[in-house]
Formats: structure tokens, C-alpha cells, sequence
């Protein structure tokens, strides 16, 4: 097992050279002399890539206890989908020959998670860990697949119906990944038999970190509870430093038919306390006319409203409101000059109705409040997939298209009365040679009083980048890169709200003080390394980033380039198992030269959560510009 051990340390320190040092094209300069020594170094060191890769397989096919053990935990086989491939394509138009043709059957066929594939009917599970791993699952039920369907038997194939139900499919939290097509053996010119498979996630997960021998955390969750699709998440924290020893994070949703889901959560963390319903419906199709939800939400915290003295402890003011939120939406379709095609953009307009009211106030300033918000927008939305970008090779879907909306909203209170105004636009644009690109951008303000004073405005910001997918015989790897900022202008007094830890700024970042400001720029890199090793169902990756961060906390300064950035970079791995809810472990080692608290900089830590995603071009519910 050692030596097993450390010839995947040996592969992963040779795997970023010889991709680095591919052979090019021979350019004729004065150096070129030296191409064919170079083009030998690089064939040397790909041949010494591919030796120690069929070293660690043959390894694997040794008869030993440790051969066999390796060959357990790591996985060489190329997977059938992998071989096949996946071409970006656009989903609309697949089905065309088939519109309006009446639907006569629809046959679903759900495969458990571990061991089938949707791409190769005959796989069947090998081992004895597949077979318990599916005996402890439910599958997810017919009925529960039959919500997502944008279609029924009975009725008219309507245009993008079959890409749709796909898309959604795969979207729900329960399905890896899903096939919707039309039976060619049975279909003829009036009616059509449709095919629909599926392929559950493990969608029972935990976790347990224990930090000390009195205290941890301990996580249970299922996203498909009994296979109907009912959703519970459990957090229970004990052993904290504070007060409270202990803090708890809850919620259970159910979805019906016609997408609409109603939710409960509970919060009860110290010095704060949430207990909130709510019922939605979103726009979660092209072809979806009305969206809504009616939130109730109930908050028992405490505050802080001065800064104690030096050595003395913080002095909370109970603080107790209710929060009742309304909002509804509607699509309306556009004259389409395509002769037999649906025009895919969209003009929506919505209403939103937020009413505030104060039980307990620490001070007079916290006055009941409505807020009056509408929102008139354009919005295109267009899907490709592919694979290899947030997963391991499962089917993704890619949202492109465009969004304008304008936002003017009035909110009534016993201090004062104002307005509020905010604009957004994106665009983004997708090809398998240039990769993905989005542009973000949105402002938002009140106005208040006779001279139409701007209060607590915000220019919000975003760039996202992603190049194609690039191949080295079973590697595959892809370059991120992304751009966040938000410009903080008339703030409120001490509403220093911005930091830059975590997922809002640099990953793995632990400051040695409360780093808030008013406005924020980030800039993230990150190159991502897709290996073809497969470590007990967790496929694995190499991961290297560089981010860096500038934060304004000086009052009235709004640019944030003024102060000295803060920075981090690292390496990695990354392990996902995309048939399972807790789908990616990373395990980061990051270095940050200012701000962080371990002496030397470095910090070792661990993630869940994937740190880069697609932002879709549907809007719903009108909204005050976030400022987080």
C-alpha cells in the first residue's frame, strides 16, 4: 500500500509538467536550433507520464493482498460515457420533426445509483459495495418524475417540451442525470411514444468533524426522502466557546405538481433565532407564464449597537420582528418572425409587497416598514450541455442568453418615506473552441427627501470566464477565471457589512481581525486538472489557484484599490462522487502573505462545496440589490 501510495504522489508530480511542455508548431527564430531538444524533453517526459500511469495499473492487476487493495480503491477503466463523449450542443430544436404530434405513451425507466449508466443499458453493478450501496437506496418514484414533465399523454407535443423535461430532470436535486427522446421504432406521423430514463444520486449523506473530544458538528441530509423527491437538511453544532453551547439548522420542502414547492426552516443560533415558511412557484421554464411565492418569516435576535471597551464583552439588545413577503410574476410571449419556431425571449413583469413589523426594538430607529417593489425585464435564455465543468462527467447544462430588467420600488415607514431604483443586465455566450463567458452588471439606490438624496447605493459587478476543454490522451483540464465587485456608495453609518473570506473573497482565508468594508473587488483564478483516477467511486482532480482581494474600510472612500491587496494561493485536490448528495471533498493547502491568522501563512483546510457557478437568465421576485 505504500508503494501504491507513492506512485500517485509521483503521477500527480509529473502530470503539470508534461502538460505544460506539450510539443508546438516549429517557429523559425534564432532559437530554433534548440526545437529539437526541446520537442525531446517533452516526449521524455510525456513517455515518463505514461510509464508510471501503466506502472500503477499493473499494480492494480497484481494478485497480492496489496494489489488488490490498490486495485479497490483506484479505478482505471475508462467509462463508456467518457469514451463516447459529449459535443456541446444546443438544446432547442432536437426534437423538431416531432412537434404537435400527439403524445400516445411515456415510459420511464429509473436506474439506481451505483453500478448502471445511462449511456450503457448493460452495465449492471460488479461489486458487493455497488449491490449494499443499492439496497440502501430508494428510487426515485414514477409520480415524483412525472412533476418535471412539461408534457402529458394525451396531449400535443409542444416545441422544446422533450429538452425542457430533460434540462429539469437533470436540475433536481434526486437525478444525476436523465435522458428524455422520442421511441423512433414506434413513432408515426401523428402520434409519438416517448422514452425517458433516469439515473438516481445516493441521496442519503452526513458528515461528522470533531474538534475536540466535547465538541463538532454533525449533519444529516436526504434529497430524496422515500424517493418522492421531499428534502431534509439537519446541522447541530455543540462544544461552541460562546454562551450557547450549541446551535441547530434545519429545514424540510416538499414539491408538487406544476413546480411548486412549500419549505420550513428553523435557525437557533447564539444571540439569533428564525423560524420561516414559505410557498414559490419560479419561472423555471421558457414557456412558464406565472411565477409567485408567500414567504411568513419570524426573527428573535440580539444586537450590538456600540463597540464595548477594551477587555469588555459585547452588549446585546433584544431585537424581535416578523416578516411577511409577497411577490408575483408573469411571462409574456414575443411575436416570433421565425416561420414555425417559438421566439425564446421573454418580457416579465412582477410585484413584490415586503411588510416589516418590530415586536421589540432596541432603539426608536428600528420603525415598522413596507417596502413596494416592480420590476419590468427582457429575458433570452438559451441551454447548451456538456461535460467537465462543475462536474466529473456527468451531463451539465450551460445557460446562455441575455437579461435587461429595470426595478423601482417605494418603501412607506413612520420615520420617513423613499424610493428605491435599480438596473441589471448579463449576457453570456458559449462555444466548444472559446469556452463561456458572462457579464454581469447592476446598480440599486434609494432616494430620499425633496433633493432626491442617494442612500445607501450599490454598483454590483461580475465576470466569469472558463476556457474550452482541453485533452492529453485520459486528462482533461480547464482555466477559471473570475471577477466579482461591489461598490458601496452613501452607506449607513458602521454598515460595513463586505468581507473577503470564504466564498465572497479568498478561499481558505481566515483574517486575524473582522475584516468588513464598504466596497469590495475580487479576482479569482483557478486551474482545474481532471485526472483519470477514480478513488472509491470518487473521481479525482488537481487543483492549483491564485486570488486576490482589495477591501475599502476607510469611511467614505468608495474605490477599493487604495489599500493593499490581500492574496492567497494554493494547491490541491478535489474528489467528487457524482452518485452521492455530497458530491465534492477538497482537500486545499493555501499560503496568504498578509492578513491570515496561522504565524506562517499557510493553512491547510477542506471544502464541500463547489466554489464557481452558473448564474441562469430568468429573474423572478423584484429585489433590492444584494449587498453581501
Amino acid at each position: 500500500m505504500l508503494r501504491c501510495c507513492l506512485w500517485v504522489v509521483a503521477l500527480l508530480g509529473v502530470a503539470g509538467p508534461a502538460r505544460a511542455q506539450q510539443p508546438t508548431r516549429p517557429v523559425i527564430t534564432d532559437s530554433a536550433r534548440t526545437q529539437p531538444e526541446v520537442r525531446r524533453d517533452s516526449l521524455r517526459r510525456r513517455f515518463d507520464q505514461e510509464k508510471m500511469l501503466l506502472g500503477l495499473k499493473n499494480y492494480t492487476r497484481r494478485k497480492t493482498i496489496a494489489g488488490k487493495a490498490a486495485s479497490a480503491l483506484f479505478n482505471f477503466t475508462a467509462r463508456s460515457e467518457d469514451r463516447a463523449g459529449l459535443d456541446a450542443q444546443l438544446l432547442d430544436r432536437q426534437f423538431d420533426q416531432h412537434n404537435y404530434k400527439i403524445i400516445r405513451s411515456v415510459n420511464i425507466s429509473a436506474l439506481d445509483a451505483f453500478g448502471y449508466s445511462i449511456s450503457d443499458p448493460a452495465r449492471q453493478p460488479k461489486n458487493i459495495l455497488e449491490k449494499s450501496a443499492n439496497a440502501l437506496h430508494i428510487k426515485t418514484v414514477r409520480s415524483r418524475v412525472r412533476q418535471v414533465l412539461l408534457f402529458r399523454v394525451g396531449v400535443e407535443l409542444q416545441p422544446q417540451a422533450l429538452a425542457e423535461s430533460e434540462r429539469l430532470l437533470r436540475q433536481t436535486p434526486e437525478i444525476l442525470d436523465a435522458r428524455v427522446f422520442v421511441n423512433e421504432a414506434t413513432t408515426d406521423q401523428d402520434s409519438v411514444d416517448i422514452q425517458i430514463i433516469t439515473k438516481d444520486i445516493f441521496s442519503l449523506g452526513g458528515s461528522v468533524q470533531l474538534r475536540d473530544v466535547g465538541a463538532g458538528i454533525i449533519a444529516l441530509r436526504d434529497v430524496n426522502f422515500l424517493g418522492q423527491g421531499h428534502q431534509f437538511r439537519n446541522r447541530v453544532e455543540y462544544g461552541r466557546n460562546e454562551p450557547q453551547s450549541w446551535s441547530y439548522e434545519g429545514s424540510y420542502l416538499v414539491p408538487f405538481r406544476q413546480f411548486v414547492n412549500a419549505q420550513a426552516t428553523h435557525r437557533n443560533l447564539y444571540q439569533y433565532r428564525e423560524t420561516g415558511v414559505v410557498v414559490s412557484r419560479g419561472f423555471y421554464s421558457v414557456n412558464t407564464k406565472y411565477a409567485g411565492a408567500a414567504a411568513f418569516t419570524m426573527v428573535d435576535r440580539g444586537v450590538t449597537l456600540r463597540e464595548p471597551p477594551p477587555g469588555e464583552p459585547y452588549v446585546f439588545e433584544p431585537l424581535r420582528y416578523d416578516v411577511q413577503d409577497v411577490w408575483l410574476g408573469r411571462a409574456l410571449r414575443l411575436r416570433s418572425y421565425d416561420l414555425g419556431y417559438e421566439n425564446p425571449g421573454r418580457v416579465i413583469v412582477s410585484a413584490r409587497a415586503i411588510n416589516t413589523n418590530f415586536m421589540v426594538r432596541p432603539n426608536p430607529t428600528f420603525v415598522d416598514n413596507t417596502l413596494l417593489l416592480a420590476t419590468v425585464g427582457y429575458s433570452v435564455r438559451r441551454y447548451y450541455k456538456d461535460k467537465y465543468l462543475f462536474g466529473f462527467g456527468r451531463t451539465e447544462d450551460i445557460p446562455t442568453g441575455t437579461l435587461l430588467s429595470l426595478t423601482t420600488g417605494y418603501e412607506r415607514s413612520t420615520a420617513a418615506n423613499r424610493r428605491y431604483y435599480a438596473l441589471r443586465a448579463s449576457t453570456a455566450g458559449y462555444s466548444v473552441r472559446s469556452g463561456y463567458l458572462y457579464l454581469s452588471g447592476e446598480f440599486g439606490s434609494y432616494l430620499r427627501g425633496r433633493d432626491n438624496t442617494w442612500q445607501q447605493g450599490l454598483l454590483n459587478t461580475e465576470l466569469l470566464y472558463f476556457t474550452r476543454l482541453y485533452h492529453t490522451g485520459n486528462w482533461q483540464w480547464r482555466h477559471f477565471f473570475w471577477n466579482r465587485s461591489i461598490i458601496g456608495f452613501n452607506r449607513s453609518p458602521g454598515e460595513q457589512l463586505l468581507a473577503i473570506d470564504g466564498e465572497r473573497g479568498l478561499r481558505g482565508f481566515q483574517p486575524t481581525t473582522n475584516l468588513r468594508g464598504t466596497s469590495r473587488f475580487v479576482v479569482n483564478y483557478e486551474a482545474t486538472v481532471y485526472t483519470p483516477v477514480s478513488f472509491l467511486g470518487f473521481r479525482m482532480a488537481a487543483v492549483g489557484f491564485l486570488d486576490a482581494a482589495w477591501l475599502t474600510t476607510t469611511p467614505g472612500r468608495e474605490l477599493p484599490f487604495r489599500q493593499t491587496p490581500y492574496s492567497g494561493v494554493g494547491l490541491g485536490l478535489r474528489f467528487r462522487n457524482e452518485y452521492t448528495a455530497i458530491r465534492t471533498v477538497q482537500i486545499l493547502l493555501g499560503f496568504y502573505p498578509r492578513g491570515q491568522n496561522s504565524p506562517n501563512g499557510l493553512r491547510i483546510f477542506e471544502s464541500s462545496r463547489p466554489y464557481y457557478d452558473f448564474s441562469d437568465f430568468s429573474f423572478a421576485q423584484p429585489g433590492l440589490v444584494r449587498y453581501e
